[in-house]
């Protein structure tokens, strides 16, 4: 009775076992979960480093290629702590005219008042119609002791040939890279604001329109002169 009693209970020893092995594979993945976990980690920080790297020496890269153009093309950079608003007088700065001859911004209003009126591009509609509006009450102006100037930042060659289609009197300065235009408000990403600035004799800007109609801009520039010099 005591052998078979041995004999049974034998057999049961093999699921102990067999629990042991399973119970062994999962701890070991686990394991090796946790070693590779810090190598993903360092790799996440690495790239991060190098974009955050990147993001800091982007705009002084870009700062950098603009100053350089600007200095291989001869041209004013555009200054952002250069501003004119009422009150304030014309800049030193120096832009071309039609002609492709040097122009001191700062000496234009030393007789007469000055009058610039700003286009996004010569010989389009809306500029034109500003233009020629200008062009057709033009004496008037005179009469009243101003100046009339149109500012683009077109080039002179350009202004030139719109200029002699449509019989402008006036001279057209170029403003290639926005500089006088930016420093009177009007510079809108790479765009030009329609508008006009008007400066007394002596140079102070005393009105400005930002932004304007086409048709509206002539007009109201001359009722403001006209204000200025009652009859």
């Amino acid at each position: 009775m005591a052998t078979r009693a041995t004999k049974a209970s034998a057999p049961a020893a093999e699921p102990t076992r067999r629990s042991t092995r399973i119970s062994a594979q999962p701890k070991a993945e686990v394991q090796e979960q946790v070693k590779k976990a810090p190598a993903k980690s360092k790799k996440r920080t690495a790239e991060q480093d190098n974009k955050d790297s990147e993001q800091d020496e982007s705009p002084a890269v870009k700062k950098s290629k603009a100053e350089e153009e600007a200095a291989e093309a001869g041209e004013q950079a555009p200054d952002s702590s250069l501003h004119v608003d009422i009150g304030d007088s014309l800049p030193p700065l120096v832009v071309k005219n039609e002609k492709g001859e040097d122009v001191n911004v700062e000496t234009l209003a030393a007789e007469k008042g000055v009058i610039l009126f700003l286009v996004p591009k010569a010989d389009t509609p809306g500029c034109t119609n500003q233009a020629c509006g200008f062009r057709d009450i033009y004496p008037d102006f005179t009469e009243h002791n101003f100046d009339v100037y149109c500012l683009s930042a077109d080039s002179p060659s350009a202004q030139t040939k719109w200029q002699t289609k449509k019989n402008l009197p006036y001279a057209l300065l170029s403003d290639p890279k926005r500089v006088l235009i930016s420093a009177l408000g009007a510079g809108d990403g790479g765009k030009t604001k329609r508008s006009h600035f008007i400066f007394e004799k002596g140079g102070k800007l005393v009105d400005k329109k930002i932004p304007v109609k086409p048709a509206d801009s002539p007009k109201l520039a001359l009722e403001f002169v006209k204000s200025l010099n009652p009859a």
